[in-house]
């Protein structure tokens, strides 16, 4: 949401999506705490808890170098996210019961369509660069979003697990349910929880309608 709201809704330009990019300046600085109040504003009115979410789905090597950054600044850049985040901590610590910061891994291709699929071995070794740098912040946890294909979520909770941070893992699936390779929703859990050692805290799902994932849920449910 925090990518489509700045692009469409107040017309940001992000290369490639990239909502970190606008850290860079003051106006784009802002637009993104903005964008954070209003859902802990209503946080706060439900007296309910919150994940703030960083803006570093795109802050990996590949794709900080394809927007003009050096690969080196992958911790400069995931450290300037989670410190909005941090303020913002403080500034709704005494108003809501609990904050928790996490640290958004995004894929190292597009999102929505597998490409540059990697083993589960060489997709922990790219996306430690990241979650290196997350270790170095105050996050309490990595959310691994949009991954479409399970080598990739494989490797992301072997990387996080090295620095000491736990992980949640949120896969992308079409509008049959299953993910965009047609494995099944429950066969991709089963093969991230058999192959990793520290499990992740929970799944979540990207992008689909409620009515385009029942199904799968529901035969894993009866099986």
């Amino acid at each position: 949401g925090l990518e489509t709201t700045l692009v469409f809704l107040e017309g940001f330009e992000l290369p490639y999506f990239a909502a970190f990019d606008l850290l860079k300046d003051e106006k784009g600085y802002n637009a993104i705490k903005s964008y954070y109040r209003r859902y802990l504003k209503i946080a706060k009115d439900f007296e309910a808890g919150f994940i703030l979410e960083s803006p570093t789905w795109r802050a990996n090597p590949d794709w900080i170098e394809k927007i003009g950054y050096p690969k080196s600044a992958v911790l400069d850049v995931n450290k300037r996210a989670v410190q909005l985040l941090v303020d913002l901590k403080n500034e709704f610590e005494n108003e809501l019961n609990k904050i928790i910061i996490s640290g958004c891994i995004g894929p190292r291709g597009d999102g929505y369509r597998p490409e540059k699929m990697m083993t589960a071995d060489d997709a922990q070794k790219y996306h430690s660069a990241q979650a290196e740098a997350l270790s170095k912040t105050p996050v309490d946890m990595i959310s691994a979003i949009t991954m479409n294909y399970v080598e990739e979520a494989i490797g992301i909770p072997r990387a996080a697990e090295a620095v000491r941070l736990p992980v949640v893992i949120s896969f992308t699936v079409e509008t049959n349910g299953k993910l965009p390779t047609g494995m099944s929703l429950r066969d991709a859990i089963e093969q991230v929880d058999g192959n990793v050692k520290a499990l992740p805290l929970y799944f979540m799902l990207n992008c689909p309608h409620p009515t385009d994932f029942k199904d799968e849920l529901y035969e894993a449910k009866t099986d």
